[in-house]
């Protein structure tokens, strides 16, 4: 089972050091269900990122009938695998109309996660909140 985001900031209070916050990083990568082998095609990849990142995405509706949006993601790298948990922790299962509005930035700058990861995995970062981001623009404006 995943960890709320709420869980993995509370996580990430008890770690000082940056090697455990990777380690943690990790960690959360591998609480991630599998994807299949036909989740791993060409829709779900993510462009901008250096490691391969997928993300596979199920569109349901609330019962205030709106649209929400479940994710299963994996990537080939340890720490990016990490990253799509906690980008999915954030979002998966989520109102549309929240995902649009949401500052994720917020939540990195409370685990210090941005001066801490190199130029590329920010943008592969930012890569997948933008795909998020756009498929909940999408899934609303087809409602």
């Amino acid at each position: 089972m995943a960890s709320s985001i709420e869980e993995i900031l509370d996580g990430f209070e008890f770690l000082d050091d940056w090697e455990d916050r990777y380690r943690y990083v990790i960690e959360l990568g591998r609480e991630l269900e599998p994807l299949s082998d036909e989740e791993r095609n060409e829709a779900n990849k993510v462009q901008g990122c250096v490691s391969q990142v997928w993300l596979a995405k199920s569109l349901d509706t609330g019962a205030d009938g709106k649209p929400l949006l479940k994710y299963k993601g994996d990537s080939d790298a340890h720490i990016v695998r990490g990253l799509v948990a906690i980008v999915l922790a954030q979002y998966s299962g989520r109102p549309a109309e929240f995902i649009v509005k949401d500052d994720i930035d917020q939540v990195f700058d409370k685990i210090g996660l941005q001066e801490h990861l190199t130029p590329q995995r920010s943008n592969g970062l930012r890569s997948m909140v933008q795909r998020i981001k756009e498929d909940a623009r999408l899934a609303l404006s087809a409602a």
